[in-house]
């Protein structure tokens, strides 16, 4: 039933008189499917960022130790040995100069002022911590160890709200594209409320009414929906060109192969809900009037 609109004959689609794709509704389903396509995509997007980030530093761990780089290559080879450690990093002592550079200034760079150690590592899942907090401690009483995780929890909690946000903002939008498709179609019914007295005059069922005017606001919606989601896709392909930039801060995560296709049969989905909205509003408004 719901293809049924595509097989309709000439005469009638004759019926309604009007041109195809005049009137708002296909413009107003545009817009919509263009927000919808550039949000759901942001949406995907950050999704993707927030599991890569999550996993990447689900088993990554910091070493601290103030004022220890005298200790340095001993916590590293203390580290190294350490049962479960996969890969060890140390951070230069430049590199923290020219990070407190930032907030201090020249001053940084004085040698009086003392610069804690860093070492960055990676261990497998399920290894004792506690056990590599007493190896290094026996080397630098004052070491601590910080997870990443406990660091980034706050980002990764604000990308899962802005996510969410976008899904929400999505949902929205599909409301509010499915409103004016009512709009649209009552106010068909009032512009043609003779043509259809004159056809229940002569024995149409609201059924058959119905598919005139779904068919009609199945053409408009998807010519709307394909139109808007393109123009979003050349615009996700334009800001694609800062890809290199977004791949240095969201480690690499891109949309995948899943999102692409979720993104691609977005339009065709607005579209069918249109067109089962239409049908709800105009058989009811039947019912009720005529």
């Amino acid at each position: 039933m719901m293809a049924s609109w595509l097989l309709a004959s000439a005469p009638d689609r004759r019926l309604l008189g009007e041109t195809r794709f005049r009137g708002p509704t296909p413009w107003v389903i545009a817009i919509m499917s263009f927000s919808i396509m550039i949000i759901a995509a942001t949406g995907l997007a950050l999704a993707n960022t927030a599991g890569s980030l999550s996993e990447a530093i689900a088993t990554r761990y910091a070493l601290e130790v103030p004022n220890g780089a005298q200790n340095l290559d001993a916590l590293v080879a203390a580290l190294r040995s350490a049962p479960g450690v996969t890969s060890v990093e140390a951070v230069p002592e430049s590199e923290m100069r020219e990070t407190l550079e930032r907030w201090l200034g020249p001053a940084a760079r004085n040698a009086d002022l003392p610069v804690p150690a860093l070492v960055n590592f990676d261990t497998r899942p399920g290894t004792d911590l506690r056990a590599i907090q007493q190896r290094v401690r026996a080397i630098a009483p004052a070491a601590q160890i910080a997870a990443h995780r406990d660091k980034v929890s706050p980002l990764l909690r604000s990308m899962r709200e802005i996510q969410w946000l976008a899904f929400g903002l999505v949902l929205l939008l599909s409301a509010a594209a499915t409103a004016a498709v009512v709009l649209a179609a009552r106010g068909a019914l009032d512009t043609h409320r003779f043509t259809i007295e004159v056809m229940h005059g002569i024995g149409a069922t609201d059924e058959q009414v119905t598919r005139l005017f779904q068919r009609k606001i199945a053409v408009d919606a998807l010519a709307g929906s394909l139109g808007g989601a393109a123009a979003g896709a050349i615009v996700l392909l334009v800001l694609a060109s800062g890809a290199s930039f977004a791949g240095a801060i969201m480690g690499g995560a891109t949309l995948g192969l899943a999102d692409f296709l979720i993104l691609l049969l977005l339009p065709f989905a607005l579209t069918a809900l249109a067109t089962w909205v239409a049908r709800r509003a105009v058989l009811a408004a039947l019912r009720e009037t005529l």
